[in-house]
């Protein structure tokens, strides 16, 4: 009995492509990569290799409950994203918008601890010992321009 397909499902406040395979596809979600996405599919008994749009109601609710509390379920804490937090000391796992707000707010304590970190993400430079010398330039100067030198005849 074939199931009805969808062109888009919707998790965590993100729209999945029906057209992908589940584990591919859960991986659009910011926070979730696809050691992630493995572990997330198979502690939800569903066949990788089945796609978003295939998926019954059932399985999207498992998929939303693992999400919910990925600690509970068995997922090792290496592979969260946030762990010993450093308000909390618990192993956290953050997803989609709380990931992005909870890293502006990192950034903002590093720059008003004024950290060594803080002054160069306040200066717009590379934050992780990355060579500046050559790369990374930004403004309209490339190079070095030369006077034109007059040639005798």
């Amino acid at each position: 009995m074939p199931k009805e397909f969808q062109h888009i499902v919707r998790i965590v406040n993100t729209d999945l492509y029906g057209t992908q395979k589940i584990v591919y596809a859960l991986t659009n979600i910011k926070g979730i990569g696809i050691k992630l996405a493995n572990v997330i599919v198979k502690k939800a008994n569903i066949d990788p290799k089945t796609r978003v749009g295939f998926l019954s109601e059932t399985e999207v609710e498992k998929i939303k409950g693992i999400l919910k509390d990925l600690k509970k379920h068995g997922v090792p804490s290496w592979l969260l994203n946030r762990t010993k937090d450093r308000q909390t000391g618990k192993h956290l796992h953050l997803i989609g918008s709380d990931l992005i707000l909870q890293t502006k707010t990192d950034i903002d304590q590093m720059k008003n601890i004024k950290s060594w970190r803080g002054f160069r993400h306040a200066y717009g430079l590379k934050v992780r010992g990355q060579r500046t010398r050559t790369t990374g330039r930004t403004g309209k100067a490339i190079g070095v321009k030369f006077k034109k030198t007059r040639t005798r005849q």
